[in-house]
């Protein structure tokens, strides 16, 4: 019983190398995680009873120009548990 690949089939073959390629070339993640200390610990419990968006709410609290700063660059800080992950 032979087995033959259509052209079809070995275009399909290659995108997928190709994608695989390219992701495997992606960099390391390099955001840092939201830290599971007594500080950040009432922000898991927000997250477990009622989301992200609510937890985030909190977040300028602290991470403000007068707190703990933004680094030059940092996008917009509406959306905190987008980028940074819990522990």
């Amino acid at each position: 019983m032979a087995f033959s690949l259509k052209k079809r089939d070995l275009a399909l073959l290659g995108i997928a190398i190709v994608i695989l390629a390219f992701l495997w070339q992606a960099p390391p993640e390099s955001t840092s995680r939201v830290p599971f200390d007594d500080t950040h610990r009432r922000f898991y419990d927000m997250v477990q009873a009622d989301g992200k968006k609510a937890a985030e709410k909190h977040c300028e609290e602290c991470h403000n120009d007068q707190g703990v700063p933004f680094p030059e660059g940092h996008p917009p800080k509406s959306r905190c548990l987008f980028c940074h992950k819990m522990e």
